[in-house]
């Protein structure tokens, strides 16, 4: 399985700067990506066109060679797109299963009640009479369980409660294979940290990071809480016990746990030298 953005440019009007301008990049199978961005970066348009909900303006996204604007249907049973505010029809979740579970050839009952269970939804009655949460929750257990190579998902943790994405994230974990791209694309960096193989930061129209988390690792060092700040920190944020801090990593130190929020401030302010710094290893 490969997924290609190859020169992807895309603009919702000639009036308006392209949202997206000649992205190059190439996903393989397995993994969780975390593709985070600005408000306006392109991250939800990009998922949709990746999914060939939306036509690029030039160049293309191809899955296994073919072009997925073309829709076709070996395209549409491998590509799951859960958008952000998902709508669900007025019918019951057994006639919704029954309705839309064939169009997925791997579709597994026994990941969906699984996953229910995990939300502490196993009863699920009309789809229409549930809340936001609870509509975002059967969207997710459902994606989950029609098992697709690629699963899109634009800010999935919204209108989830603490322990629903306390879920989200077991059941990421419990699903992710190596046969299956997960992209996620989100704001809520906190909700995802454990969980990602691989980080995307966008900004002006651009992918500005584009590396695996164990090569952040390698190149960059984090620290968490410290009252000074050391002279070769990139960037930094306070917290509430000092500076958590990002700093070119030294052939002596240990690999430290990513701060996903330190990460896209220097991401967005010096991403060529966070880049030279991921490159060099």
């Amino acid at each position: 399985m490969q997924l290609a953005l190859n020169h992807l440019s895309f603009r919702y009007s000639r009036r308006k700067p392209p949202v997206l301008h000649d992205v190059n990049a190439v996903f393989e199978q397995g993994g969780v990506c975390g593709l985070l961005g600005p408000n306006g970066a392109g991250k939800s348009t990009l998922l949709y066109l990746m999914s060939g909900l939306l036509m690029p303006t030039s160049g293309n996204v191809t899955f296994d060679g073919t072009s997925t604007a073309r829709r076709k249907p070996q395209i549409l049973a491998s590509i799951y797109l859960v958008p952000e505010e998902p709508s669900l029809p007025r019918m019951s979740l057994d006639q919704f299963i029954r309705l839309y579970a064939g169009f997925y050839p791997d579709f597994s009952m026994e990941i969906m009640k699984d996953a229910l269970k995990e939300f502490e939804m196993p009863e699920v009655n009309r789809l229409d009479a549930l809340s936001m949460g609870q509509r975002k929750k059967v969207i997710l257990s459902f994606a989950l369980a029609c098992r697709t190579p690629v699963l899109l998902m634009d800010e999935p943790t919204n209108g989830l409660d603490i322990p629903g994405k306390a879920a989200f994230r077991r059941l990421i974990a419990r699903y992710a294979t190596d046969d299956r791209l997960i992209l996620i694309s989100t704001h809520q960096v906190r909700d995802l940290d454990r969980i990602l193989d691989h980080i995307i930061i966008m900004n002006y129209n651009q992918f500005v990071i584009n590396a695996s988390v164990a090569d952040i690792q390698r190149a960059l060092h984090f620290s968490y809480g410290l009252r000074e700040l050391p002279e070769d920190a990139i960037a930094s944020i306070p917290s509430l016990y000092g500076f958590d801090t990002i700093s070119p990593a030294k052939d002596d130190m240990d690999e430290t746990e990513i701060n996903l929020e330190v990460l896209f401030d220097a991401a967005l302010k010096h991403p060529e030298v966070i880049n030279n710094l991921i490159s060099r290893h």
